[in-house]
């Protein structure tokens, strides 16, 4: 369960809150007048290949090696 924790509490014990999200892992939501403001939790680092998390993003490209904009659209050229 995420613990909440009010503005005020958090600014006086923030290292104390640090520490203890680096130890569990586990999100802290800080509030405000009761209201969920924020969340301070770790980095999750993606330890996967960079070509596989681009896998399948491109669906398809007609002409890779031709220009991006057809040579009727430059303005410059008319």
């Amino acid at each position: 369960m995420t613990a909440h924790v009010s503005k005020s509490k958090f600014k006086a014990k923030a290292l104390e809150y640090f520490r203890q999200i680096e130890a569990s892992g586990e999100p802290i939501v800080i509030t405000e007048h009761g209201k969920p403001k924020l969340e301070v939790r770790p980095i999750a680092e993606d330890t996967r290949d960079p070509l596989d998390i681009l896998k399948g993003s491109v669906l398809w490209y007609d002409d890779p090696f031709g220009p991006a904009v057809d040579e009727d659209e430059w303005e410059a050229l008319r």
